[in-house]
Formats: C-alpha cells, sequence, structure tokens
C-alpha cells in the first residue's frame, strides 16, 4: 500500500473518531408522548438491550433532575419548536456525555417506572427510537 495513502488513511480515522467524541460529549434524548403525556402502550413492550459493544456506555454515573418545567426544559434541550413541544410533550429526557460517564435524567414531579426505565436506557444505549 502506498505509505502516502496510509498516513491519509490513519489520518482521516483519526479525525472521525475525534468527530464522534466531540459528537457524543453531549447528547441529549427527548421522550415525546401523544395526547398530553400519556405514555404509549409500546413502551410496556419487552426489549433486548443491545450488546456491551454496542452501548454508548456501559458504565454510568446517574443522576436524577426532578423539574417542574420539564416538559418546557427538555423540549428546549433538544431544540424542539413551541408548536411541536404542544403537539408531542415531553414527558421526560436523558442528557449523557460519553467522555465522563455521566447521564442526568430528568422527569417531572409525577412520573412512572417505565418513563423512569425508559431515559435509564437512553443513558446506556443512546438514541434507540426508530
Amino acid at each position: 500500500m502506498n505509505l502516502m495513502f496510509t498516513k491519509q488513511w490513519v489520518t482521516m480515522k483519526r479525525w472521525l473518531r475525534l468527530a464522534s467524541v466531540a459528537a457524543s460529549l453531549l447528547i441529549l434524548g427527548g421522550c415525546q408522548t401523544m395526547g398530553g403525556g400519556m405514555i404509549p402502550s409500546s413502551e410496556f413492550d419487552n426489549f433486548t438491550p443491545k450488546t456491551a459493544d454496542k452501548r454508548i456506555m456501559n458504565t454510568v454515573n446517574l443522576r436524577w433532575e426532578v423539574r417542574e418545567d420539564v416538559a418546557q426544559f427538555c423540549a428546549k434541550s433538544i431544540g424542539m419548536g413551541r408548536e411541536q413541544a404542544y403537539i408531542t410533550l415531553p414527558v421526560a429526557c436523558a442528557v449523557w456525555q460519553v467522555a465522563t460517564r455521566e447521564c442526568v435524567i430528568i422527569t417531572g414531579k409525577q412520573t412512572s417506572h417505565v418513563a423512569l426505565g425508559h431515559e435509564v436506557r437512553h443513558c446506556f444505549e443512546g438514541h434507540f427510537h426508530k
């Protein structure tokens, strides 16, 4: 293989790796529901967790923050427009930082085990919504 091509390939791989790390430093997942905060029945379905090598993190420090303005906070954090936030009301969100292995789950004062578990899954697997 050509030495110049090899050096360029290594440089490109490093740049892509750096870009990937930079993009994953702060990622936010906001979970919306239709119909004013009701959790869809599909959330109660079983799922198969990703294998350890496919997760964004395997060891996570979790923090749970309860906010009165969860819908507005999560909508703003993910860049959701006002109109969309009223149609698909966020009931919770997860903010994760891969570099520090920290994840903050944001919910309202009233939540469910399903919503909390859903956000914990985001902490480990990132964006898994289809």
